[in-house]
C-alpha cells in the first residue's frame, strides 16, 4: 500500500478546525478556502515565521526541483489587506520566486495570528526544519504574545510538556552558547546540563570544551558534577615526630609486647591546630589480649 503523504496529523487537526476544503487545483473556493493559485509577487513572508535560517544549498536544490516539477504541495496563506501572507511554506515561496514562477498553488485560511504561528511551528517541527533556538523562540512567542501555558503549547504542537519547558529554559543561556545550539554544535541535552552551572563564564568555557573535545552529554554531566562537588584536598599537615623515630619506637614496642604496634604521631595543621596521635596494639585471641594486659599491668580478672 502506498504511503499517504499529507500535512501531518498536527497540521490536519488545526486546518480541520477551520473546516477548510480542498477543491480541484485552479478552482477558487467562493468562501476564500481551498486550493487556488495566486501571483507569487502578491505573497509576502510572515513576520512571525519561527524559521530564520534557510540553507542556501537546500534552497538551490528546491529551486531546481520546482523548475522541473513545479510545486507539489500548496502553500498555506491568509489574506492581509490587498496582499497575502505565508502561514506555512516560506521556503517554497522563496524557491518559486528564484525559479521565476508567476504564480503558486495555495490554500487560503481565515485565521488569526495565534493559529498562524501554531501552524508555522507545527509544519517546521514535522519537517525538522527548525534549529533549537528557533523552536524555543516560537514557544516563547506563543507564551508571551498569546498567554498560552506550557501545557497548552505542548498540546497544540504535539510535544510533551517537559520538552517545551526544557526548550524554553535554553533561552536563559548566554548568547554565545545559544549560537552554538542554533548552529547544531551543541544538543539540547548539552544546553540543559549547562543550565546547572551558575556562572555564565563557566558555562561558556564548558560549551567551548564540549565542542573542542567532542564531549557527550553524559561526559559533560560528569564534568559539571565535579564542579559542583569538588574533591576536597587533604589539609596540609606536619608530623610532630620524625619518621625514623616513629619506626624505631614501633620496633621497640613490638619487642616489648611481642606483637605489632602501630604508632601514629600527633600532627600540626597549616593553621596551627593539632591532630591527635594514637598507639594501636594488635592481638589475635582472648589469651593474647590477657597477655598484653598483663604486660600493661592490668589484671583481666578485675575488668
Amino acid at each position: 500500500m502506498a504511503k499517504k503523504i499529507g500535512l501531518g496529523r498536527g497540521l490536519d487537526a488545526l486546518i480541520q478546525e477551520k473546516k477548510v476544503t480542498a477543491p480541484v487545483v485552479n478552482v477558487p473556493a467562493p468562501d476564500g478556502s481551498g486550493i487556488t493559485k495566486i501571483a507569487t509577487g502578491k505573497i509576502k513572508p510572515n513576520p512571525m515565521q519561527p524559521r530564520r535560517t534557510f540553507r542556501v544549498e537546500a534552497l538551490k536544490e528546491l529551486t531546481a526541483s520546482i523548475k522541473e516539477h513545479g510545486i507539489l504541495q500548496p502553500l498555506l496563506v491568509r489574506k492581509k489587506g490587498k496582499q497575502f501572507e505565508v502561514i506555512a511554506g516560506e521556503r517554497r515561496l522563496r524557491a518559486a520566486t528564484a525559479a521565476n514562477l508567476p504564480e503558486v498553488p495555495v490554500i487560503l485560511l481565515d485565521i488569526g495570528d495565534q493559529e498562524a504561528l501554531e501552524i508555522a511551528l507545527i509544519e517546521n517541527l514535522q519537517r525538522d526544519d527548525l534549529n533549537l533556538m528557533e523552536e524555543a523562540e516560537g514557544y516563547q512567542e506563543l507564551a508571551e504574545k498569546f498567554g498560552l501555558t506550557q501545557e497548552k503549547i505542548a498540546k497544540r504542537v504535539g510535544k510533551a510538556r517537559a520538552t517545551v519547558a526544557n526548550m524554553l529554559r535554553l533561552l536563559d543561556l548566554p548568547g554565545s552558547i545559544k549560537k552554538m545550539l542554533e548552529g547544531g554544535q551543541l544538543s539540547a541535552g548539552h544546553g540543559k546540563v549547562l543550565l546547572a552551572v551558575e556562572i555564565d563564564l563557566e558555562k561558556e568555557f564548558l560549551a567551548a570544551r564540549c565542542i573542542r573535545e567532542n564531549l557527550s552529554v553524559r561526559a559533560l554531566e560528569k564534568v559539571v558534577e565535579k564542579l559542583k562537588h569538588p574533591v576536597k584536598k587533604p589539609r596540609a599537615q606536619k608530623s610532630d615526630l620524625p619518621l625514623d623515630y616513629i619506626r624505631h619506637l614501633s620496633d621497640k614496642l613490638h619487642q616489648h609486647f611481642g606483637t605489632a604496634v602501630h604508632v601514629n604521631s600527633t600532627k600540626t595543621l597549616a593553621n596551627g591546630k593539632k591532630v591527635k596521635g594514637s598507639i594501636e596494639i594488635d592481638y589475635y585471641n582472648n589469651e593474647d589480649l590477657t597477655r598484653v594486659l598483663e604486660i600493661l599491668g592490668i589484671d583481666s580478672d578485675d575488668l
